[in-house]
């Protein structure tokens, strides 16, 4: 963009003289013009700051429900919708939303999807989600008993101590481990992975499938796709964690503004409370494990609810159905 520079007053001692004035004028309402329609445009566009690679919350190809959310508040401002992607690892706040982009001035995005309530480096707006952290597994006869993750407590003695459980370093998993004496069968993941292109999903799907863990304690909304993402027999589980007196498992997502935008979070705040079915509907589609109010569980990860499987495994589609794991189920005669 065009700018008017200041300095160009001081470069003839008279611009009366050197008929430089007029010049200047449409010098100056140039500018004036150009920067008006740069605000006008500003408003036309939504800036979203979002991870490139961090499913299911976002990615590049607009696939994660943070994606989802985004287009939906951009589609009922009236505005277009560009994302300034960076990996969601320390700096990311001040590499996004803080920061001004060199050549326009301009902050690079003006709100981030998902922030925890309440977080230091933004300013907040009202929570759109609460979630929990859940028990991921692959459904194994084994595993069949459990119903909650305290169930887990409940297997044999020998079976409990061969378990290979992955957490995260510093999560409420590794605290739930402690507490019940479980830290020695813990595989630990660090927080924050060096590698910009790896994710919590990838990590733990990785290791699930390799068999080098047998399940694994992740936030609500990861648990949730890993579950959609192996709905075929073997059926992958998730089990959500209730809200605890001592260990936070759940918590309050809303969007993140810059400190000081009164305005902008007063109007994503309006367009929160009055989409919430709409937004817990894209949450449900992702399987996200969603708690009420009163941290009651309205919405868990499922399965597929549709098995189909040889005749000789009738019985398995009747186990599936008795155990909620299945609303129907279809038996192929070979």
């Amino acid at each position: 963009m065009a700018r008017f520079n200041p300095g160009a007053w001081r470069r003839s001692s008279n611009p009366h003289r050197s008929g430089l004035r007029p010049a200047l004028y449409a010098g100056v309402g140039l500018a004036c013009m150009l920067l008006a329609a740069h605000a006008q445009d500003a408003t036309a566009v939504l800036r979203v700051c979002a991870d490139p690679g961090n499913m299911p919350l976002s990615n590049d190809q607009g696939e994660g429900y943070e994606n989802k959310i985004a287009q939906a508040l951009a589609r009922d401002l009236g505005r277009r919708i560009e994302f300034t992607f960076f990996p969601q690892r320390m700096g990311f706040v001040r590499n996004t939303l803080k920061q001004r982009d060199e050549s326009t001035q301009q902050f690079k995005c003006d709100v981030i999807i998902g922030v925890p309530k309440g977080f230091e480096l933004t300013a907040t707006t009202r929570p759109y989600m609460r979630s929990t952290y859940a028990l991921v597994f692959e459904a194994r006869d084994e595993f069949a008993p459990l119903k909650a993750p305290e169930d887990l407590l409940t297997l044999p003695a020998d079976r409990l101590r061969a378990l290979r459980i992955g957490v995260f370093g510093r999560s409420p998993g590794a605290d739930w481990l402690l507490r019940n004496e479980l830290l020695d069968h813990a595989v630990f993941y660090a927080p924050q992975s060096g590698d910009p292109a790896e994710s919590p999903a990838h990590t733990i799907e990785q290791d699930l499938v390799a068999g080098k863990i047998d399940m694994a304690i992740v936030w609500g909304p990861i648990a949730g796709f890993l579950v959609g993402q192996h709905a075929k027999s073997p059926a992958w589980r998730a089990l959500p964690f209730k809200p605890d007196q001592t260990i936070k498992f759940d918590y309050e997502i809303s969007m993140g503004v810059r400190f000081g935008e009164k305005e902008w979070k007063d109007t994503l705040d309006q367009w929160i409370g009055a989409h919430e079915r709409e937004v817990q509907a894209i949450l449900a589609s992702y399987q996200v494990p969603l708690l009420d109010a009163n941290g009651n569980l309205i919405a868990s990860p499922r399965a597929n609810t549709t098995h189909v499987m040889p005749i000789e495994k009738i019985n398995d589609a009747f186990d599936l159905m008795h155990k909620g794991e299945s609303i129907r189920s279809v038996a192929l005669f070979e």
